[in-house]
């Protein structure tokens, strides 16, 4: 009986730990829906910090303290934010100006483009379509007499008002904008990102005054050779964030710079706010190509003369996408993600309806960190190459 109850547990042991995995999987996927803001803030300010660390390692090696360096980036980073900022408002203000005579400039072209398929359509109707025989006009209905028209006001006839129940309920529609009402509906959740936000450059300053010592403390958790593989992780992960991360930010900067330039060269409305918008929107994973020609697009058709325009923005904005991930993405990027494109549609799914659109955007960079991690660790190191290509 001992040897049977023996067998017996170790056979349900395997099965339990299974089920405690799953179990622990769905409540981690659990909270990281629940305190997605918290999460999603603290991961774009590391992103930050990620991308300023460079600038303060320049500092620290001019003398400079490391919070001294910190404060400094900080500073001119939300200056540069700040100038950034101003430019696109103005922008924007200028479009709000601008909307009466870009709305004619768009419904004259729609309209045209509608005529010209409306025709297109016609005459392929006229050459497809079989010659029908001519139809038979219809008989006239027949005369009324003029006892079956007078059916109503005749002469002293006593009309007895409806019963209360049979009167028909008149209700009053109220037009009402749908824009102001999702904004409404919208304003808690943007308060509480909003108050998540104030808190992101803060963060970034204690992530860089303090990373030294944020990373001895952390590998004091470990011990002998724990400690060691706990190192190779957080250095795997933090190449491999800072690989992809800068060097994303560097290819939006150089897209969006080229962009605007070409789009002023065309002389389309606005060059400098369309071209920052498809220099980062080519950088979105998978719909980047179409995310990042609909502003030269729209502008192009909003222009005095449009025709040519659409295609040449069009032309423009699909060879640099191409030049950015064929040319500018090796360079800058390199070969630090290697995630095969299984995993990376499983992990824009999974994020994206976790996160709406920030895990779209963070999705690689988790997976990818998740990956370094399985590299490093012995026991996980299956589940790194099954995530790699």
């Amino acid at each position: 009986m001992t040897g049977i109850r023996n067998e017996t547990s170790q056979t349900d042991a395997p099965d339990r730990g299974h089920a405690l995995g799953i179990i622990a999987t769905g409540v981690v996927l659990a909270i990281l829906y629940w305190a997605r803001i918290v999460f999603i803030t603290t991961i774009v300010a590391v992103i930050i910090a990620l991308i300023l660390e460079p600038f303060v390692a320049m500092l620290t090696r001019l003398r400079l303290p490391r919070s001294i360096a910190s404060a400094v980036v900080c500073a001119v980073a939300v200056t540069v934010l700040y100038f950034v900022g101003v430019a696109v408002w103005n922008q924007m203000s200028a479009i709000v100006g601008d909307v009466p005579a870009l709305r004619e400039r768009l419904a004259e072209t729609v309209g045209g483009v509608s005529a010209r398929i409306q025709q297109t359509q016609a005459s392929l109707g006229r050459i497809l379509a079989p010659a029908k025989k001519p139809e038979v006009a219809a008989a006239p209905p027949p005369q009324m007499s003029d006892s079956r028209r007078k059916t109503k006001g005749v002469p002293g006839q006593i009309v007895l008002p409806l019963p209360p129940d049979m009167i028909p309920e008149v209700r009053i529609h109220e037009d009402r904008n749908v824009v102001s009402d999702y904004v409404y509906q919208q304003l808690p959740a943007l308060y509480q990102y909003v108050l998540m936000a104030s808190f992101v450059p803060l963060l970034v300053f204690f992530m860089l005054s303090w990373r030294d010592h944020l990373h001895r403390s952390f590998l004091r958790f470990f011990e002998g050779p724990a400690r060691l593989t706990a190192a190779r992780s957080v250095q795997g992960i933090a190449g491999m964030a800072r690989a992809f991360v800068v060097g994303n930010f560097l290819i939006g900067v150089i897209l969006a710079v080229v962009s605007s330039i070409a789009f002023a060269v065309l002389k389309l409305p606005y060059p400098l706010l369309i071209g920052v918008l498809s220099g980062f929107l080519s950088l979105v994973p998978y719909a980047g190509i179409v995310l990042a020609a609909l502003p030269p697009i729209l502008a192009a058709f909003a222009a005095a003369s449009p025709s040519g325009l659409v295609l040449l923005a069009l032309a423009i904005t699909v060879g640099l996408h191409f030049a950015g991930m064929n040319v500018l993405y090796p360079v800058l990027v390199g070969g630090r993600v290697h995630l095969n494109p299984l995993i990376v549609t499983l992990s824009l799914m999974l994020w994206g309806f976790l996160w709406d659109a920030p895990g779209l955007l963070l999705a690689i960079p988790i997976t990818a960190g998740l990956k370094a991690v399985c590299d490093n660790v012995a026991g996980l190191r299956k589940y790194g190459r099954f995530l790699g290509d």
